[in-house]
């Protein structure tokens, strides 16, 4: 299994929604913290965002179970409404989102620089589940 890999990774989806109700589901953190995990034994019972440029973003990834959690956390360095997040986490890494809309559905593309720890696979499975239960969320609650 691949773990030194510096390529970037992207996942994506498409959302049957229009562009202004995906942007405040991916925005909003009261609505981040029903999205945000990649399995149902994880949630994030904390979110903050401040989305501009320069802004800063905190989420609270935690087991249920209570036996770890952590924060996600970045500052923003591009923000174009309904178009485009890029960020940098606080270990570097670089992630761009970018939404494109046909009509009533919207496509959001997310590349993120990978970490060292764990496989290339890995995380790529887990962003695209983050992605996938943001879908089901967005489509279900707007």
């Amino acid at each position: 299994m691949e773990t030194a890999n510096h390529t970037p990774i992207t996942v994506e989806t498409t959302v049957n929604l229009p562009i202004a109700k995906v942007w405040e589901s991916w925005s909003q953190p009261a609505h981040i913290t029903k999205w945000n995990n990649a399995s149902p034994d994880w949630h994030s019972p904390y979110a903050d965002n401040d989305l501009r440029k320069d802004g800063r973003f905190k989420t609270t990834m935690a087991a249920k179970d209570g036996s770890v959690s952590f924060d996600f956390e970045g500052v923003y360095t591009d923000v174009k409404e309904h178009e485009l997040i890029e960020y940098t986490m606080g270990d570097g890494r670089k992630v761009k989102i970018s939404f494109s809309c046909d009509g009533d559905q919207t496509k959001v593309t997310e590349t993120f620089d990978p970490e060292s720890t764990h496989p290339v696979d890995m995380q790529r499975a887990g962003w695209q589940a983050i992605l996938d239960n943001f879908k089901t969320y967005t489509e279900k609650n707007f």
